[in-house]
């Protein structure tokens, strides 16, 4: 049989293209966002392709996997997490990223697991010429992996194998050595979260185009470990299958990493499809209903006494309802105890060259139109307790930003307006900081800050934190 050049058979399998063409032969992949990673999907031939192109190009790539235990890896391992983010292509591995990509509404992409896409590696590897470095597993696995790829293509290159059990020290000299190996791939076996942690430390120092992250891959291709039957593997569940062989080393990987998975791509799936929000929405108001509720009944001595002081101070009327502006601009009454003078709005007018804060509230600390129990009453924030009732309406929350007149809105200005965005509250971030002594230009900054990043939890501590902001009195006129 005549000998044909490896060169002369890597163009006549990937022709040399240039311009958009070359981009498209050198990228097949489409990108899916999940668990806040860039997956890639691609069939399991092109990938296989697409990463010997890439070993043959001398494109630096650095390839892991991900499947449901990298996932719960991730979620608690920081720096894993950021050792795959570095990653050039992240592969789906196994039916448990495709079950929380159906959870999720997004594209299900294949599975892409490293002990399939190996042998189509060595078969385009040996066509390509580009030659394999195979470094991890126990003493002996890797060079038995060798062997039997090239028992299936002799053409094969393996360049050089390495145990894993190598010293720290010893780390120096085995890098060197993959480097003047002339390996286009560097299989890295380490298990998850090593291998990837290794790669990410020492990317720079490796001059291999692909490095790839293929955990037991050894293990399997060497005979050490059997693989699963064809019929279990079809059946999507070979991961029973790792675990009946490996017990003591799978059990708690898969007995109560599965379940976590699963809870993970419960919590993905909510937030993507929106139902976290709707969830937080519906927690907050049963919140505000129950805690405005339990407080109406307990402060009802307090309600009455405020309501026979304003009562007996001027025969007005007890309550005073005045317009606001809510959620998305809608407008509403919010209910106060009236603590200024029946003709407050007509002379507010005259008064406002005499605010004692610049800008779009109007604010007086002394202000004449304030009756003398509307003063106890605003010290210790009393007048705000009927507000309680619009939040039962629905009208306005427990916490948020504080309601604002029509004549303020209408004065808004850049991002102001998102202040907005929520329902308002009886309490907010600068309420209990400084409320009134706090520019409102401040307010509008916390009040956007609160909304990006509102919880129940941080709801609870603004509410806990507002009965000693009341108590203390500062900016409370």
């Amino acid at each position: 049989m005549k000998h044909i050049p490896a060169s002369a058979i890597r163009t006549a399998a990937y022709p040399i293209v240039f311009g958009d063409s070359a981009d498209r032969a050198l990228a097949p992949f489409r990108n899916i966002d999940l668990f806040g990673l860039s997956l890639q999907n691609a069939s399991i031939e092109e990938a296989a392709a697409h990463i010997v192109r890439k070993a043959a190009h001398g494109c630096q790539t650095t390839v892991n996997f991900i499947n449901a235990h990298c996932v719960n890896m991730a979620i608690a391992n920081r720096e894993y997490r950021s050792a795959l983010e570095e990653s050039d292509l992240l592969l789906p591995d196994g039916v448990g990223v495709q079950i929380a990509a159906r959870l999720a509404g997004c594209e299900v992409p294949e599975n892409l697991n490293g002990t399939d896409l190996f042998p189509l590696i060595c078969e385009r590897a040996a066509i390509e010429g580009a030659g394999l470095f195979m470094l991890g597993g126990a003493p002996g696995v890797a060079d038995a992996a060798a062997a039997w790829a090239c028992g299936e293509w002799p053409s094969l290159r393996i360049r050089g194998t390495q145990h894993g059990y190598f010293a720290k020290e010893d780390e120096d000299a085995v890098i060197d050595r993959i480097n003047r190996s002339g390996a286009a791939i560097l299989f890295v076996g380490f298990g998850v979260p090593l291998q990837e942690q290794w790669i990410a430390r020492n990317r720079d120092r490796l001059d291999i185009p692909v490095v790839m992250g293929v955990g037991g891959l050894f293990d399997y291709y060497s005979g050490r470990i059997a693989r699963a039957p064809t019929a279990i593997r079809a059946l999507r569940s070979e991961w029973v299958w790792r675990l009946a062989m490996e017990p003591r080393r799978l059990g708690r990987r898969y007995l109560l990493g599965n379940p976590l998975f699963i809870a993970h791509a419960m919590a993905e799936a909510a937030g993507r499809r929106g139902l976290t929000e709707i969830m937080a929405q519906a927690a907050k108001r049963t919140f505000d209903i129950l805690l405005a509720t339990l407080t109406l009944l307990a402060i009802l001595p307090v309600f009455l006494i405020a309501a026979l002081a304003i009562r007996a101070e001027d025969r007005g009327p007890v309550f005073f309802s005045q317009r606001r502006i809510g959620k998305d601009g809608r407008d509403f009454a919010m209910i106060k105890f009236r603590s200024m003078y029946t003709d407050a709005e007509d002379r507010r007018k005259a008064l406002l060259a005499r605010s004692d804060r610049s800008g779009t509230c109007f604010k007086m600390r002394d202000d004449p139109r304030i009756t003398r129990v509307g003063k106890v009453l605003r010290r210790f924030s009393i007048d705000e307790l009927p507000q309680l009732l619009n939040v039962l309406s629905g009208a306005m929350s427990i916490v948020g930003p504080r309601p604002a007149l029509p004549s303020e809105v209408a004065r808004y200005e850049g991002r102001q307006w998102e202040r907005l965005h929520g329902k308002p509250g009886i309490t907010c971030s600068w309420q209990v900081k400084g409320r009134a002594e706090i520019p409102f230009h401040r307010q509008a900054i916390m009040d956007r800050a609160y909304l990006r990043q509102r919880s129940f939890v941080r709801d609870l501590k603004l509410v806990l934190m507002t009965l000693p902001a009341v108590v203390n009195g500062r900016g409370a006129y």
